[in-house]
Order: C-alpha cells, then sequence, then structure tokens
C-alpha cells in the first residue's frame, strides 16, 4: 500500500479523525459467445461443474422431453428436442452453484411451489447441482433446499420430494445469451512450462492489494470492507461484474459528492464523478483514481494470459485514515484494525481461487492458484497458471502498535509481545501468507517508518500520540550515493486557516506546541529498530517469509540487510514498492549480493526501462542476466502510471505477444496471441493506454507491449525472466 501518491494531500483526513516447446492451454477470449459452438464438440457433463458458462437444454430424466416455457413465466417439459428447447446458460455462482438464464435475460427462479422467472439474481435465483450418477443431476434452491421437479402437467416446480421426477440431464446446445461478463479481448490460448525442472518464463508483478474493495466476500455472507469502505468495486462477486462494478453512489454518494478522494485525498470537496461502473465506466476505473476497484479478476486474467507467472499480493491497511474513510462513506462501524482487515482480505483471495475454478469447470481446475512454497509455484505456473503469492503491509504488523506517552517522557506503550509475536507469526502463516512487510507508514513497537512525505507525521501522531524525532540524513539523503533517496524536508503547517475545527483540534491536542525541523536539510527518522523489531526479523527468517525491506526507516534497513546476509547462505530480501524511506548504492549494492531483487515502482513502459538502466552499474556480475519484474501496487489508494508521452511511439491495436523480433529463442513454440483494445461490447468502452495509462490491471497487456517498444528484446528479456528470478529469491529462504 502507498501513499506517497496522494500523501501531501491528506492531512485533513489525518485530522478528521508440459512438452520440450511450450505448448498452449488455457482460455481462448475472443469474446464469442459461450455455448454458440455446435454443441456436438462438447460432450455432455461428466460432474456438477462441468456446466460452468456453457448453453444447455434441461431434459426430464422421467420423461425424456425438454424444458420450454410456458408462456407465463414458467416452465415444462414441452419440447420434444434439444432445438425447440429452452437455451439455459450456466452462469456458476460458486463450485457445484449456478444461476441458469434463459435467451430473454431472465433467471429461473423461486416462485413458491412453482419455478418462475426473475430479472435480478438473488439467492432465489441460485442452484445448487449433485450428480446421483453418473450423467443424471439434481438442482436444488440455495433460498429454500426445496428440489427443481417435474410436476403435474409437466410442470417445472419445486418440491420436497427426492424421486425419480427430480433428476435432469444437461445436454449440449446453442443460441444461449451469455451472463454479463468482461472480457479479456485476448484471442488464443496462453502457454504452459517445458517442465518443472526448467527455468519458468515469464513475468513477475511483486506488489499489488486485489482483495481491497468494500466488500470482503462473494456477496453471499457479508464481511465488510476494507480500509473503511472508502475503495469501491469488488474483484469478483457472485453475481458477476454487474454487481462486483456496480453503481458506487451508495458509497461514495450521488455524483460522488461523498468520494473520500475528493473530501479527503484531494481536499476538492466540490469534485464530483459519474457513479455508473458497469458497463459505461465513464469516470472509473481510471489511472488517477485511487478509490475505485482496479483488480477486477477478468483483468487479472488478462494479465496473466499475457504472461503474468507469479503475483504477489498483500493485505493492507493503514488503520489512521481507516477510521476516517469509514465516516466520508458513512460506515462508522467498520473494522480498521490492521491485522483483523489483512487476514480477511488473504482469506477472501482464497474465495476467488474457489469462484475462479467454478469457473473453469471445477476444484483445481482455474488460472488462479495460491501457493505456499516455490516448488509449488513451479509446479502451478508449469501447469501455465498464474502462481499468486499473499501478503501483509502495514504498520501494525502483529498489532505491535505503539503509543507514545505525553511528551515522551515516560516512554512508550506496546501491543505487542514477543509471545504474541510468535502465536500471529504461526497464525499467518498456517493461512498461507509467505510475504512480509515489517514497517508501514507510521511507527510502530518495531521501529521507525521510513520518512518520504511529511504529512505522515501529522498522520502518525495521530496513530502514535507522537511526532516524529528526525536525524539529518546521511550525505544529504539524495545524490550520487542513493538509488532512492531517502528522507524528506518537513514542515508541521496546521491544516486550515486558524478558525477551523481542525486547526483548532490539532493546536488543542499539542496545545499549540508543534515540532521544528529543519527547513534546509533531508531529515531521516531517529526511530531505529527496536528489541521487538529485531525479534520479528529473526523469527521472519526462520519461518522462511519473503521479506520487503521498504517502508523501513534508512538505518533499520542497514540492520535489516546486516542480519539477513549474516545468515548462512544469505537471506534475501526484495525492494519492490520504491525503497519507501530510502535505499542508499551501499544497501542497494548489499541487497543484490546477498540475492535479493529490487524491482521498479508503478512505472509505464518508458519509466521500466530507464529503470533497468538505471539498475545495471549495480547489478552483480555473477548473478548473470538481470531480471525486471514490476510493483504496480494496484488497489493500493494510489495513482497508477500515466501515459508515456508525446514521442513515444505509440501502441497499435491489435499486438501481437511471443512473436516478432523483439521475442527471443526462449519463446520459440510459444503460440503468438492477439491483443486487442479491450470493448466493453455493451457501452463501447475502451481504455487505450496511449490515452488512459494503465487505468485498471488488464492494461498489464498492453503495459507489456509498451516495454517491449521503449526497450526491445533486451527489456522483453529482463521482464520475462523475472518470475524465474523470483522464485530462486524464495528458494534461497526456503531451502537452507
Amino acid at each position: 500500500m502507498n501513499i506517497s501518491g496522494f500523501s501531501t494531500r491528506i492531512a485533513m483526513a489525518a485530522l478528521l479523525v508440459a512438452t520440450s516447446a511450450l505448448v498452449a492451454c488455457g482460455n481462448s477470449s475472443d469474446g464469442a459467445a459461450a455455448g454458440s459452438e455446435n454443441p456436438q464438440t462438447r460432450l455432455a457433463p461428466k460432474t456438477k461443474y462441468a456446466m460452468a458458462n456453457n448453453c444447455f437444454a434441461l431434459q426430464s430424466v422421467a420423461s425424456n422431453a425438454y424444458a420450454a416455457s410456458n408462456g407465463s413465466g414458467g416452465y415444462a417439459f414441452s419440447a420434444s428436442s434439444p432445438a425447440n428447447a429452452e437455451a439455459f446458460y450456466m452462469k456458476p455462482t460458486a463450485l457445484g452453484e449456478y444461476l441458469i438464464q434463459a435467451k430473454n435475460k431472465t433467471l429461473l427462479s423461486n416462485a413458491g411451489a412453482a419455478i418462475g422467472s426473475a430479472m435480478k439474481p438473488s439467492n432465489a435465483t441460485v442452484w445448487s447441482v449433485d450428480m446421483p450418477r453418473a450423467g443424471v443431476f439434481t438442482l436444488s434452491n440455495s433460498d429454500t433446499d426445496k428440489r427443481m421437479q417435474l410436476g403435474e402437467q409437466n410442470a417445472l416446480i419445486l418440491s420436497s420430494s427426492s424421486d425419480k421426477a427430480g433428476e435432469f440431464r444437461f445436454v449440449p446446445t446453442t443460441d444461449c445469451t451469455p451472463y454479463p461478463e468482461i472480457s479479456t479481448d485476448i484471442v488464443g490460448k496462453t502457454y504452459v512450462g517445458r517442465g518443472i525442472d526448467k527455468p519458468v518464463i515469464g513475468f513477475a508483478e511483486v506488489h499489488t492489494h486485489m482483495a481491497m474493495g468494500h466488500e470482503m466476500s462473494d456477496g453471499k455472507h457479508i464481511v465488510g470492507p476494507s480500509a473503511g469502505g472508502v475503495m469501491y468495486g469488488q474483484m469478483f462477486h457472485r453475481f458477476g461484474v454487474p454487481h462486483a462494478m456496480a453503481d458506487c453512489a451508495d458509497w461514495h454518494g450521488p455524483q460522488g459528492i461523498r468520494d473520500p478522494e475528493a473530501l479527503i485525498l484531494d481536499m476538492t470537496p466540490l469534485t464530483m464523478h459519474d457513479t455508473k461502473g458497469w458497463p459505461t465506466f465513464i469516470d472509473w476505473p481510471k489511472a488517477d483514481s485511487q478509490l475505485h476497484q482496479a483488480m477486477y479478476y477478468k483483468w487479472v486474467e488478462r494479465a496473466w494470459q499475457a504472461g503474468m507467472r507469479i503475483m504477489v499480493t498483500e493485505g493492507t491497511n493503514i488503520a489512521a485514515l481507516c477510521e476516517v474513510g469509514r465516516l466520508a462513506v458513512l460506515r462508522p462501524g467498520a473494522e480498521c484494525n490492521d491485522m483483523r482487515l489483512g487476514i480477511s482480505q488473504v482469506k477472501y483471495l482464497f474465495q476467488l481461487q474457489d469462484y475462479v475454478d467454478a469457473q473453469e469447470g471445477g476444484p483445481g481446475l482455474g488460472w488462479f492458484r495460491i501457493v505456499k512454497t516455490p516448488q509449488e509455484a513451479r509446479r502451478v505456473i508449469n501447469d501455465g497458471k498464474l502462481a499468486v503469492v499473499a501478503g501483509l503491509e502495514f504498520a501494525n504488523v502483529f498489532d505491535c502498535t505503539v503509543h507514545f506517552t505525553p511528551g515522551g517522557l515516560l516512554g512508550e506503550v506496546r501491543g505487542c509481545t514477543k509471545e504474541s509475536i510468535d502465536r500471529q507469526i504461526d497464525e499467518v502463516w498456517d493461512l498461507g501468507v509467505r510475504e512480509i512487510f515489517p514497517y508501514h507508514d507510521i511507527n510502530s513497537a518495531l521501529g521507525g517508518t521510513g520518512l518520504f512525505s511529511d504529512i505522515l507525521n501529522i498522520v502518525g501522531f495521530y496513530g502514535t500520540g507522537g511526532f516524529w524525532q528526525t536525524y539529518d540524513c546521511p550525505d544529504g539523503g539524495e545524490g550520487e550515493k542513493y538509488f532512492f533517496s531517502a528522507g524528506a524536508k518537513i514542515a508541521i503547517t496546521p491544516p486550515g486557516l486558524g478558525n477551523d475545527p481542525l486547526t483548532s483540534t490539532l493546536m488543542g491536542l499539542t496545545k499549540g506546541l508543534l515540532p521544528l525541523y529543519p527547513s534546509d536539510r533531508r531529515q531521516c527518522n531517529a526511530r531505529g529498530m527496536t528489541d521487538l523489531g529485531e525479534y520479528v526479523m529473526q523469527r521472519l527468517m526462520a519461518k522462511g517469509f519473503v521479506i520487503d525491506i521498504d517502508h523501513a526507516e534508512l538505518s533499520i534497513k542497514t540492520k535489516m540487510l546486516d542480519m539477513a546476509n549474516a545468515q548462512t547462505p544469505k537471506y534475501p530480501l526484495i525492494s519492490a514498492h520504491g525503497a519507501h524511506g530510502g535505499l542508499s548504492i551501499k544497501q542497494a549494492k548489499d541487497l543484490l549480493a546477498g540475492g535479493g531483487l529490487i524491482y521498479p515502482f508503478k512505472p509505464n513502459g518508458k519509466g521500466h526501462v530507464d529503470f533497468l538502466n538505471k539498475l545495471k552499474p549495480i547489478w552483480p556480475a555473477d548473478r548473470g542476466p538481470i531480471p525486471l519484474g514490476y510493483g504496480m501496487d494496484a488497489n493500493g489508494i494510489a495513482d497508477r502510471a500515466g501515459p508515456r508521452g508525446a514521442g513515444s511511439k505509440p501502441v497499435q491495436y491489435p499486438f501481437t505477444l511471443f512473436q516478432g523480433p523483439d521475442w527471443g529463442p526462449q519463446f520459440e513454440g510459444i503460440a503468438p496471441l492477439k491483443v486487442n483494445l479491450q470493448t466493453h461490447p455493451e457501452s463501447g468502452k475502451t481504455w487505450p493506454i496511449d490515452e488512459v495509462g494503465t487505468a485498471h490491471y488488464g492494461m498489464m497487456a498492453d503495459y507489456v507491449e509498451e516495454v517491449r517498444l521503449e526497450g526491445g528484446k533486451e527489456a522483453i528479456d529482463a521482464l520475462y525472466r523475472s518470475a524465474e528470478a523470483y522464485i530462486q529469491m524464495w528458494e534461497q529462504t526456503v531451502n537452507r
């Protein structure tokens, strides 16, 4: 999670308190309607999951007749053949559960004793399917647990009976109306590996927050929002994109009048936006829209098809901002505890894994696979799927809050102990978390945050009761000795003009005593690694977590690197978040020498190639060619990359991946993919990357083309070896 993109604007928020060649696998996403092919090419389903996103006629086992409309909203088994029957599109809501949509877009629904039609999905339109014997199925309504059955006069009814009148076959047919969904607009099938013992070909995206949204569930069992509900939209919903990406007015207000981005982050309260999401997406998502969903799962699928093979996604939060945001969106009871929210987001990822499995035909068949070991990652990637690594990123990790007593004279009160840390490390490990940020945007019981925005000083004051204590950053904090500049020039100024309640609140809490900092030089955080911070570092390495050093104070980064490099063998660390707080050249070299990685923070294609050139002088020669992945921070309450600008060679749609002069011999045998400009036929909405930048996560495919245009073969090679490099780093943390 990042607030650097808006940190200069949040004072108000704080104060408001398998062959020798690569062969094809995966889905074809050419936009063709499912079920439009010849039904003879499809077999009758052999499992209760196999009807997913396909077209069927419903045949009664008892009568051999097929269901057809009775003309009054119900159905009867009156058709003698599939050609004369209703064509039902089977849209999974979960494993073994479906919406059953007729050609007129109505859904089979519980209507008491009868089965009727509904225009909108609900519990009454969800059907659980079981298979009592091969090729024969029963259907129960989730609202009543009653079964679909052949009734009197061949009517389709609901009944508690369990005889053969409630048994059916699904017969492939054509001419369904598909349930609304986003297309990836990629033609062709993505690739599998050459073997589990061969190097991975693909890129790594190592910093995302996919589970952020206004509801951390599939919509069936309400959990509640992440970040207090300020981030609208979900990565998936059991009723699909019309519900996951619906109108945000209930959260952001009519015309977005309550949008926390305008009210709090940008401090432009009269700014409004079109709240309608699917299918028009007039005002969101956008590259500079921080509080709308950018990682709907079909967009992530587009990135996977383009060759993303590792994706790290962290549960995240900033408690102080959450507490403010939940008031803005009228959800004052929303959860804001860092650990509870982070754990809920990771659990939500497992729900998505099941949902993708349901869309792809059954358990284990989906392309989205959460992995817990590097060996599992290699196996998943060799199958042509996306290996997802779950992580956590927030200041109060393991509930290690800190509160400084008045004036700092009496010390500090900590929210964690070694015993509670051990318990929570085991808890998140058992859950499947494998990557951790020990530090984030405010000070904690583990040590100091890396300074990069003076506004965070105010946020930290409200979170901890204390302002930063600082020192002059070494060597000025910037210049030739730094890979990323350290610290910030800090000034504490009241947010208002003196007569407003916000200024009065700040001055009242501090009794008018605000800290003074040098105005002519960059300041670093004097709070170093504490004894608990050292303990956490030792425990994380003992367990085998991937550890990101970003957000740690500059001196803490040195301590982390010293501890990691003192291990035998050296313990690799990663920097994938812009090294918030700074990173010296020496620290960067020490990190790389230990087997770690530095990947760029949300550049566009031009910035990616610039970063590659920046990395070259310090890359260890004994590590071979440079790998270079990416860290978008998507859904991290941050802007995404804008267009490359005038003078850049434009992306021409459609473009082809894996074929052409910039695609080296490692891509030999991979079938080319045609990448179209992503377009929603319902509205005509498009996102040309040269005009809008990285508006949403599906544009990772377009980003690849930007990288190719900017850096050619060298840049493409570096990008597509980044997943292998991540796995090798991970292996070094566990194979000790």
